[in-house]
């Protein structure tokens, strides 16, 4: 049997990207085998992050463009979202991942900043940062860590990052990969029960149901 093909996983990034996000989101993927491409959105390979940690990126997103992608992950920060915003070439991308129903996720200021303004949350349950949940059209499920909606994962800030790549893992290959990335890195076990829509859903209703009775 021919080995199946390594999965790819495009991780775009700004002046002004949220560090802890963009190298767990990085570092966890790569543990779980997937070819990542890190590509900067500005003119020069080295990004400035927000607290002024420099990451040099594989190529510039210009590049990443030319290709397809397994799943594309956005890290937060608001300046770095918002320059992720601004490129056109990620913006295609994107419309292209969720017109294919291709796996796309976001964190923290992403999910507001980038996914909403260009309408790829339309129909999906979704979380963001508590300072930009006000900007997300859905936020039924804004006080979810990590939610999981068919193709898109979305998540809070920092102090959730590595239960989202986690997520991402499951999201390409399965819970059993998931907790095998999750033990050496002596993860909480609690760490991996993320919220599905569905259970969202259910979640309002059962609320709704005892508020009623």
């Amino acid at each position: 049997m021919a080995a199946s093909a390594t999965k790819t996983v495009l991780v775009p990034l700004g002046n002004g990207t949220e560090e802890m996000e963009a190298v767990t989101i990085i570092d966890v993927m790569r543990r779980a085998g997937a070819a990542v491409t890190v590509a900067s959105v500005e003119s020069d390979l080295t990004v400035k992050c927000s607290r002024g940690v420099k990451i040099v990126a594989d190529e510039l997103i210009s590049h990443a463009a030319e290709r397809q992608f397994d799943l594309i992950v956005l890290p937060g920060g608001a300046p770095g979202s918002e320059a992720l915003k601004q490129s056109n070439h990620l913006r295609d991308l994107l419309q292209q991942q969720q017109s294919s129903n291709k796996p796309y996720a976001a964190m923290c200021a992403a999910p507001a900043l980038v996914l909403e303004a260009h309408g790829l949350l339309k129909g999906k349950k979704a979380t963001a940062h508590p300072a930009f949940v006000s900007k997300l059209t859905d936020s039924s499920a804004a006080e979810q860590r990590v939610v999981v909606d068919g193709n898109l994962v979305t998540s809070r800030g920092p102090g959730t990052a590595l239960e989202f790549a986690l997520a991402l893992v499951e999201q390409l290959y399965g819970s059993k990969k998931a907790k095998e990335v999750a033990v050496p890195m002596v993860v909480n076990d609690n760490v991996g029960s993320f919220m599905h829509a569905q259970d969202i859903g259910n979640l309002c209703s059962s609320q709704n149901g005892a508020i009623a009775d």
